[in-house]
Order: structure tokens, then C-alpha cells, then sequence
């Protein structure tokens, strides 16, 4: 590549373009790395116990055993990573549209408790008299 001036521009070795998708919790993404190693280990040794059993190995009937296990074991590893989403939506709240009632009533609600905390604000901040309600923390 040559600029107008005819200097060398270096080619960059990627563009960062923005993301489509936004990316997986961090408890989420390691259940479902956690899960791919799994279920590969568990094809993999699915494919050697139906190869060993083809051939008539002695090893084809621990295989067998052991890829029973393995997709008893892969089977709830999948399930950990649906659960553990479930568990990150409900603890951080999801990700609501515009039209969300949940959104709207949060809203209000914390107008409301602004409004209590300002008019609560100015209604005792002891006077000019110096009287404060009963049970008010002193200010030094």
C-alpha cells in the first residue's frame, strides 16, 4: 500500500470491528468451556471404544463402560451451563428492551425515592430554631 506522497503505508494485521453480539458472562463462558472440553473427550472416546470394538480389542468393554460415563457426565455439563446462565439472569438482572414494564416500574420507583430523600432533605435540616426531630443523629 502507498499513500498520495508515495510513502509505504504498513498494512495492519487485523481490523476491530464492534462486536454483534455482547459477550458471555464470565461464569457462563468457563461452564461452556468447561463443557466443550468434555464433550470432545467424550467423542473422542466414544470413537475409540465403537473403533476398539470393531477390531475386538480387550479395551472395547472398559470403553464402552467409561463412554457411558462420559455422556452421563457431558450430558451435565451442558445443563451447568443453561443453569449457571439462569443463576446470572436472575442475580444481574436482564437485559430488558425499551418497551420493558420491569424497566418502567424501576424508574418510577426511583423517582419516587429521590423526591422522599430531597423533600426529606429540606423539610429537616433543623431550621432556623435549631430544633431536629427526636431520635436525629447530631452534626458536629
Amino acid at each position: 500500500m502507498e499513500a498520495a506522497d508515495g510513502a509505504r503505508v504498513p498494512r495492519q494485521l487485523w481490523v476491530e470491528e464492534s462486536a454483534s453480539k455482547r459477550r458471555m458472562p464470565d461464569a457462563v463462558r468457563t461452564a461452556a468451556v468447561r463443557a466443550v472440553l468434555i464433550m470432545s473427550l467424550t467423542i473422542i472416546q466414544a470413537m475409540v471404544a465403537f473403533l476398539s470394538t470393531l477390531t475386538g480389542s480387550w479395551l472395547a468393554f472398559p470403553m464402552v463402560l467409561s463412554s457411558v460415563a462420559s455422556t452421563v457426565v457431558a450430558t451435565w455439563s451442558v445443563l451447568d451451563v443453561w443453569v449457571t446462565r439462569q443463576v446470572w439472569n436472575q442475580r444481574n438482572g436482564v437485559v430488558s428492551v425499551p418497551s420493558s414494564s420491569a424497566r418502567q416500574i424501576r424508574r418510577e420507583r426511583r423517582r419516587s425515592r429521590r423526591a422522599e430523600r430531597a423533600a426529606e432533605r429540606d423539610g429537616t435540616s433543623g431550621g432556623i430554631d435549631g430544633r431536629r426531630k427526636t431520635g436525629d443523629l447530631s452534626r458536629a
